[in-house]
């Protein structure tokens, strides 16, 4: 599923004009990326965390020039889904 399908679909159940509809998600994401550039973690009961993981150093190779590289430690964004949402998820598909 895309944004516009997202954005299409919202509109249609909520009645909402696709325009707003969108500002909307847009807005949405950006604050989510914001928290999370910011150091934040984002909490949505129900549905799941957007957080940050630490990856520590580590050794590399690069195959092309058979060499090692060190691959210094950073942080990248994850999503961790909600118990009911994996439930949820996991009862729909195997149903199908």
């Amino acid at each position: 599923m895309t944004k516009a399908e997202i954005v299409s679909n919202i509109a249609e159940k909520s009645g909402i004009e696709k325009a707003d509809v969108l500002a909307t998600v847009e807005a949405f994401m950006g604050e989510v990326k914001e928290s999370l550039e910011t150091g934040n973690n984002v909490y949505l009961r129900g549905f799941g965390s957007f957080i940050i993981k630490r990856r520590a150093e580590k050794t590399g190779r690069n195959i092309s020039k058979n060499t090692t590289i060190k691959i210094p430690a950073h942080n990248i964004p994850a999503f961790k889904p909600a118990k009911v949402f994996v439930e949820g998820v996991k009862n729909k598909v195997a149903t199908e």
